[in-house]
């Protein structure tokens, strides 16, 4: 019997970094955004032990070097189920986004096995599995909006925000991924954005809650575009584009390179898709969703 299911991705509509750790990490608090935007995974129990994955992206390794198939891994050695597992993963979103689409991946692969295998491992421990994968791949555990602190991967969800809900967001990746390593390293060369204000999550989860979008437009920070806009002005050029067609936010979602802008009217997507094919070409992966 074959399992398929959606692996969304997400954006952050905060990211703020708190300083560098003694374990190396990165002290940060963030706010994640589920979004309607999913690659596609199978999955069949097989009689041969061990895991099998296949994917339609060839530039995807299909290995150790996947998150899927380490989730997949890890969860059969945590279980000490004596099975196998054949996995196709069809991607669509793009790779190096910072939309968490590997995290995401890795989460539903985790949430699938367990229900295949009749839920040998409890959600604390099945959170701890996925902490252990990377620090966004415990959001994806759940399915709401919700506040990420420590180095990421400590979660509280939150119920939807209102002045979100049927608002526009269009979504511009470049073509090319960043590193996440990198933008963290360079990070140092900006002590504002490294060492950020603690509590802008607390303002700006309340400014969504009791406010409008453009009154909590100001909240909306991500510590990381100050070394990832100095290096790639392209995404400057997308930001200034967005605020030209009046976009109430626009940002990087995590380390890059995907930006987004959260429109008020969700009817004005279709025109600014058109515009920006006009000014900038074809050579962007775009997106519209509503939130």
């Amino acid at each position: 019997m074959k399992f398929r299911r959606s692996s969304h991705c997400k954006i952050n509509l905060l990211l703020n970094i708190l300083g560098k750790r003694s374990d190396g990490f990165h002290e940060l608090e963030t706010i994640l955004h589920p979004l309607p935007f999913a690659d596609l995974l199978s999955f069949e129990e097989s009689p041969l032990q061990g895991v099998r994955l296949t994917c339609n992206d060839s530039r995807l390794p299909v290995d150790s070097g996947n998150l899927v198939y380490r989730a997949a891994s890890l969860f059969f050695a945590a279980s000490g189920i004596l099975s196998g597992v054949d996995i196709h993963l069809e991607k669509r979103v793009p790779l190096g986004a910072g939309l968490g689409g590997g995290s995401s991946n890795a989460a539903i692969t985790l949430l699938t096995l367990n229900e295949i295998f009749g839920l040998p491992i409890p959600p604390i421990e099945l959170g701890q599995l996925a902490a252990s994968l990377g620090s966004d791949v415990p959001f994806f555990l759940q399915n709401k909006p919700a506040l990420g602190t420590h180095r990421g991967e400590r979660i509280t969800p939150l119920e939807p925000f209102a002045c979100l809900k049927g608002r526009g967001l269009f979504l511009i990746h470049p073509g090319f991924g960043i590193s996440t390593a990198w933008a963290y390293q360079d990070l140092s060369r900006f002590p504002d954005a490294l060492n950020g204000q603690k509590g802008r999550a607390t303002a700006m989860i309340d400014a969504l809650r009791s406010g409008t979008l453009s009154e909590a437009a100001h909240c909306f920070y991500n510590s990381l575009e100050a070394p990832v806009l100095s290096k790639y002005p392209l995404l400057v050029l997308f930001q200034e584009f967005l605020r030209s067609h009046e976009a109430s936010v626009t940002m990087m979602s995590g380390s890059g390179s995907t930006t987004f802008a959260i429109f008020e009217e969700a009817s004005r997507l279709p025109h600014v898709e058109s515009a920006f094919k006009t000014k900038f070409g074809e050579f962007a992966w775009i997106t519209s969703v509503i939130l």
